[in-house]
């Protein structure tokens, strides 16, 4: 592991430092975009300090987390932290029903998807097209990185294109799979006149006021900012024909479930809806039994493939040690990119602040960075200008970075399902991983 001090700035150099470090690497704005405005190539292979534990007695060791301000809790049996993997997993190769032209799309869409080399759709593309563009509300359950950005996409354009009265509301968890779900349409669209808006903290507010004040064919944004675009009187919700809920379980586990609720009260009653879910928890099916009508559901299995992902746990006992076991990850031999998850912002603040005195090449990633400063460290960190990422949760979803050697979880995840998609992060396109836990 190269250590290099690179935190906001560039305050040295390594002989082993590929390129020179230059700011504004991965920034973007957060306006509407012009869909007939060049998107350029596309970066996507495919569609697609710690806090109490109360550690269990009896044979397997568990803990129950401490909940956070949203009341989460549960009780992890350590031994899910330990595993070895045999040999690598292959995944199952799936043999499409379809080509994009068996669907019918317009000559517009393929032409994009042909640029771009595409013409056989991904699995959940295959099975859940079809229903979208018959207007079947959809229910999805995959993993990330299954395509199922397109999967929505792709009937959503086809009806606006045919349509452009109608509007699409896309509501994502994070700034960054906002982001992600933008460009994807921006690629998808190319050439057709479809205009986008992207509505999220962290961004200026007023900026997407302005944007809102044009026309809109699909607004995307985080459940919070978009309702307070709403309270503020800029965004009518009656106005959408279409909603996406993209990643379901992650918004209803950040406590948007209140703001989802009320945002679907308010559509009109004859509209069409498309949910995504990694699993489908009691909350969701309510959500669904609710709020759509007769919905066809694609079940991939859902969850993050972990197999290929060497999983232990270390165990320390003052911080001192702890942090000299993270250094010693860190400069482990073969290791090329490292996130390293921690609770809270403040803690993210602290370690990137001690790790860069020991001069590693870190960034920083949680909730109270700006989005453009979120979106340049992920780029430098693709890039490989940064090679340890220091992050909340906000970075263990919706995130897909090449060439993740470890994941590290300095502190426990408050969930298990929240340690599988932290782990998630590595392992990834049929190579192996490394994932470590602190207790």
């Amino acid at each position: 592991m190269k250590r290099v001090s690179i935190l906001g700035n560039s305050r040295g150099t390594s002989s082993g430092v590929k390129k020179p470090f230059t700011r504004g690497t991965a920034g973007s704005s957060n306006g509407g975009y012009r869909g007939n405005r060049s998107s350029g190539p596309s970066t996507s292979p495919s569609f697609g300090g710690g806090r109490r534990r109360n550690f269990g007695g009896g044979g397997g060791r568990s803990f129950s987390s401490a909940p956070r301000g949203r009341g989460r809790k549960e009780s992890i049996d350590v031994s899910k932290f330990v595993y070895k993997p045999e040999g690598l997993t292959e995944a199952k190769k799936y043999t499409p029903k379809h080509t994009f032209k068996d669907f019918g799309l317009s000559p517009e869409i393929l032409k994009n998807l042909a640029g771009r080399g595409f013409t056989h759709p991904t699995e959940i593309q295959d099975k859940i097209v079809p229903h979208g563009l018959k207007g079947h509300d959809v229910i999805g359950l995959s993993a990330t990185g299954s395509g199922k950005t397109a999967a929505f996409l792709l009937p959503l354009i086809e009806k606006i294109h045919k349509d452009k009265k109608q509007k699409v509301l896309i509501l994502a968890p994070t700034r960054e799979l906002a982001q992600q779900i933008n460009k994807e349409l921006r690629e998808c669209s190319h050439g057709m006149y479809l205009y986008s808006t992207v509505c999220v903290g962290g961004a200026p507010i007023f900026r997407q006021i302005q944007d809102l004040r044009r026309t809109q064919n699909f607004v995307i944004g985080t459940p919070g900012r978009l309702k307070d675009l709403e309270d503020r009187g800029v965004i009518r919700f009656e106005d959408f024909s279409s909603i996406v809920l993209d990643e379901v379980d992650r918004m209803l586990d950040m406590g948007f479930v209140d703001d989802i609720t009320k945002i679907l009260k308010k559509l009109p009653e004859h509209r069409q809806a498309f949910f995504f879910s990694a699993t489908m928890p009691p909350k969701i099916k309510i959500l669904t039994d609710t709020f759509l009508k007769n919905p066809k559901t694609v079940d991939l299995g859902g969850g993050i493939s972990t197999k290929n992902v060497e999983q232990d746990v270390i165990r320390t006992k003052t911080r001192e040690e702890k942090f000299d076991k993270l250094m010693d990850l860190l400069n482990a031999k073969d290791v090329q990119k490292t996130i390293v998850f921690v609770e809270t912002k403040a803690a993210v603040d602290d370690l990137t602040k001690k790790l860069t005195s020991f001069k590693y090449k870190v960034g920083l990633l949680h909730g109270d960075r700006r989005q453009r400063e979120r979106e340049r460290t992920l780029q430098q960190f693709r890039d490989g200008f940064i090679d340890v990422l220091v992050a909340t949760d906000v970075a263990a979803r919706g995130i897909d970075v090449k060439e993740v050697s470890q994941v590290i979880n300095y502190t426990i995840p408050q969930t298990h399902d929240d340690y599988v998609h932290r782990i998630g992060r590595t392992g990834r396109a049929g190579s192996f991983g490394k994932a470590f836990t602190f207790i």
